[in-house]
């Protein structure tokens, strides 16, 4: 399906999703992970991570799996099986539907070949205006490549990316590009730690996603009572969850 032409008028939303436990149901380093031959790490490279560390170590992961003899092959064909999120296929042919009123993002510590190799083989990858993550692409040896994203000043976030930041330079430039007219609403759809940094960024009118009984649902409702969380805060088990709220939003214009 083509993208809307340019005379339509811009979107009204903005919804920015994480990748790994939200667009779809684990974590996709894991995923790769068990295409070893034994189906796991060594210890040794297991106890070499280090907080705050996720992209270094996962790097040295993947040096591992080449040297191991996972192919690409392997690695797409695991990537292309992993399961979506419950409901967010039923999620995405609602925003499909109404993708006049919305833009779509993806915000995620995974990397652009596991993200591309999926949202194309589901179907959706036309849905998603950009896709914010840490390159990654084979190189010649047959070896994933993996680097940084971008270097920030945040305390909270990990070195090689701060959502936050991606949040409000996204939200910066586009609405310079639509001649001053920023969104009437952000929304963010997430599941964990780091997916609650970029909420301090949202306003009154804005909403955060934070799937139930994960990471950043426990860490949202902690910090709801301060003057740091502006955002409505909506649990999601199924992305017929986020439907329902946004059906609500549509019907108040």
């Amino acid at each position: 399906m083509s993208a809307p032409p340019s005379s339509a008028p811009p979107a009204r939303f903005l919804i920015l999703f994480d990748f790994d436990e939200t667009i779809i149901g684990e974590n996709s380093d894991h995923t790769a992970v068990r295409t070893l031959p034994d189906q796991r790490l060594p210890a040794w490279l297991t106890d070499s991570y280090r907080e705050g560390q996720y992209n270094e170590h996962t790097q040295k992961i993947l040096a591992y799996m080449a040297d191991q003899g996972v192919s690409k092959e392997t690695i797409h064909a695991a990537v292309e099986k992993i399961p979506p999120a419950p409901g967010v296929l039923e999620l995405f042919q609602f925003l499909r539907s109404r993708r006049h009123d919305f833009e779509l993002v993806v915000v995620s510590d995974a990397n652009t070949y596991f993200i591309e190799t999926w949202l194309q083989h589901a179907g959706v990858r036309d849905l998603f205006r950009k896709i914010f993550t840490n390159p990654g692409s084979f190189d010649d040896s047959g070896r994933l490549v993996l680097l940084p994203f971008h270097s920030h000043s945040c305390p909270r976030c990990p070195d090689n990316m701060c959502k936050q930041t991606i949040l409000r330079e996204y939200r910066a430039c586009r609405e310079k590009e639509r001649g001053g007219m920023p969104f009437q609403r952000v929304f963010y759809v997430g599941d964990g730690a780091n997916d609650v940094c970029p909420t301090q960024a949202l306003g009154p009118l804005d909403t955060a996603f934070a799937r139930r009984d994960f990471p950043m649902h426990k860490l949202l409702l902690e910090m709801q009572p301060s003057a740091k969380f502006k955002a409505n805060m909506v649990p999601w088990v199924t992305g017929e969850d986020i439907v329902d709220c946004l059906r609500k939003v549509l019907e108040e214009r």
